[in-house]
C-alpha cells in the first residue's frame, strides 16, 4: 500500500510499504477514504521533535473496516468508522472515568501511521465508532476532523467549561482553535473572542461563532482580553498551541477562579508554580479523550447541525502529501485534506 513516511525534517515521502496484518485479536484493519495533515505532525517535520528513523505519518481516519481480529465483538467488516487519534480499550478503569486517551493500553495513531491506504487500528471494540450506513461524500472531511481537532477543540471548551453565560477565549487560530470556537458556541457561550491576526482564519473564527475578534499577542494580548471583559479577563481561555506565549497568555487572560483547557501539544512549556498558585485558575488539558466525545460529535455531524469539515482548505491526492506539508508550514492551508 501507499504511505507517507517523514524521513527527515522536511522530506516527507509517500512510498510502498506492507498492508497491516492483524497481530493482535482486538485488532482491525481499515481502508481509508480520507486521511489529513494535523497541526502536530509539523513539529517533526520542522525539526522541533527529533526524527531519527524514517517515521510513518498520520493519527486521523475515517474509512471500511476490512478485517477484525478473534476477539473483536462490536465491529464488524463493511462498516464505516471513525476513531480516535489514541486507541483505547474502553474496559479500564481510565476509559471508563472519562479518559481513554490515558487509557492503561493506550496506543497513539501516530505510531501507526494513518496517511495510509490502509491502517491497523489496535483495541478495535474501545477505538472505533461505526456509522449506520455510508456517509454522503460531503460529509466526510467533517467526519474526518472529529477524528482528532474537533474532538480536542470540544475538549479544549469543555475543560475551560464553556457555556452559557461566559465569555471565551481561543488562543489559536489553527483547525483546533477554529473547533474550539465552534464547541463553544455549540457549549452556549455568551461571548467568543477568537484571537488571530490572520484574516481568512478570522473569517472562518467569525462564521463558526466568535463574536469578537483579537489580533494582539503575549502581554499585549492579556490586556486586550482584560480591556473587552472589564479589567477582570474571560471565564473560559481555550489554549491551541503548545508553545510557552500561548500558555502564559492563556493563563494570565484567564479571570480568577476561571478554567483555562490547554490542548495545544505543549513544548518546552514551563509555568511559574508562583504565578499558577495566585492566578487561582482551574486548570486541564493535556491529550483530548476524544473517544468519549465522538457519538455526540458524529451525531451533530450527520444531523448537518455542525460543518467542522470547513477548516479544510487544502485537497491533495494523498501522492502530494510533500505539497500537504509544505501548505501548511508555511500557513497557506489552515488544514491540509489527503484523498485517495
Amino acid at each position: 500500500m501507499r504511505a507517507t513516511i517523514l524521513h527527515a525534517p522536511g522530506d516527507v515521502r509517500v512510498e510502498e510499504i506492507d498492508d497491516p496484518k492483524i497481530t493482535a485479536p482486538t485488532d482491525a484493519v481499515i481502508r481509508l477514504t480520507a486521511t489529513c495533515v494535523c497541526g502536530s505532525d509539523l513539529w517533526p517535520y520542522r525539526g522541533i521533535e527529533s526524527v531519527d528513523r524514517p517515521m510513518p505519518m498520520g493519527h486521523e481516519y475515517v474509512g471500511i473496516v476490512e478485517e477484525v481480529g478473534s476477539g473483536v465483538k462490536n465491529i464488524k467488516p463493511g462498516q464505516y468508522v471513525v476513531g480516535s487519534f489514541v486507541a483505547s480499550c474502553g474496559t479500564c478503569e481510565i476509559c471508563r472515568s472519562g479518559y481513554p486517551s490515558s487509557c492503561v493500553n493506550r496506543v497513539f495513531m501516530a505510531q501507526v501511521g494513518t496517511q495510509a491506504e490502509r491502517a491497523l487500528v489496535p483495541h478495535a471494540d474501545g477505538t472505533l465508532v461505526p456509522l449506520p450506513d455510508t456517509p454522503d461524500a460531503d460529509l466526510i472531511p467533517s467526519l474526518l476532523a472529529a477524528s482528532d481537532v474537533l474532538g480536542t477543540g470540544w475538549f479544549g471548551a469543555v475543560a475551560a467549561e464553556a457555556g452559557p453565560g461566559k465569555t471565551v477565549a481561543v488562543v489559536g487560530d489553527g483547525a483546533v482553535g477554529l473547533l474550539a470556537v465552534l464547541a463553544a458556541q455549540q457549549l452556549g457561550a455568551e461571548r467568543i473572542i477568537a484571537m488571530s491576526r490572520h484574516e481568512p482564519r478570522q473569517n472562518l473564527a467569525r462564521e463558526f461563532g466568535a463574536t469578537d475578534i483579537v489580533t494582539e499577542r503575549g502581554d499585549e494580548g492579556v490586556a486586550r482580553i482584560k480591556e473587552l471583559t472589564g479589567g477582570l479577563g474571560a471565564h473560559s481561555v481555550i489554549e491551541a498551541v503548545g508553545t510557552q506565549e500561548s500558555m502564559q497568555q492563556a493563563l494570565r487572560a484567564t479571570r480568577p477562579g476561571g478554567h483555562m483547557g490547554f490542548v495545544g501539544v505543549n513544548h518546552d512549556v514551563a509555568l511559574s508554580g508562583e504565578e499558577l498558585f495566585f492566578s487561582q485558575v482551574h486548570v486541564l488539558g493535556g491529550p483530548a479523550p476524544v473517544r468519549r466525545f465522538l457519538p455526540e460529535l458524529l451525531d451533530l455531524i450527520r444531523q448537518r447541525k455542525i460543518n467542522p469539515g470547513k477548516v479544510f482548505d487544502l485537497t491533495l491526492p494523498l501522492d502530494q502529501a510533500a505539497e500537504a506539508y509544505r501548505a501548511m508550514d508555511e500557513r497557506r492551508a489552515v488544514k491540509a485534506l489527503l484523498t485517495f
